[in-house]
């Protein structure tokens, strides 16, 4: 390997962190898909809220397990595993990953909707992700 080619690796290692996301990066990819859709969309935390809280058709609403206050621990219903807080206040480790936001909504609202969630929907829970930990003063 030429140092070059070297000191390019070095250099993209280092900066790996710099590639993470942040929770706004994903309000703003969501909103922006949900207003091709409608152009007057604008994401709501009270909306994202009140769908978080609410039952969907299913037997469980997203506060089933992961409870009603996203600043707080949850834990999952059936399996009893322990579910890190949601808002990214109080857990960094939230929303940052492009991979795993896609992941989890995907598991979760098939769980809860018994399909996939509209761009809408993911716009509204993240504003109110974003919004929780701060109300509730987590994070601060």
């Amino acid at each position: 390997m030429r140092p070059t080619r070297s000191w390019l690796l070095v250099a993209a290692l280092l900066a790996g962190p710099a590639w993470a996301e942040r929770p706004a990066d994903f309000l703003a990819r969501f909103e922006a898909e949900a207003r091709s859709q409608d152009a007057s969309f604008a994401a709501s935390a009270s909306r994202g809220r009140q769908w978080f809280e609410s039952r969907h058709g299913e037997d469980w609403s997203c506060s089933t397990c992961h409870t009603r206050d996203p600043a707080r621990s949850g834990r999952h219903q059936v399996t009893g595993k322990a579910i890190e807080p949601m808002a990214p206040a109080a857990n960094p480790q939230r929303l940052t990953s492009g991979r795993s936001v896609a992941k989890w909504f995907r598991r979760n609202c098939r769980d809860v909707l018994g399909r996939e969630c509209s761009a809408a929907e993911k716009a509204d829970v993240v504003a109110w992700l974003i919004d929780a930990g701060r109300s509730t003063g987590e994070g601060r």
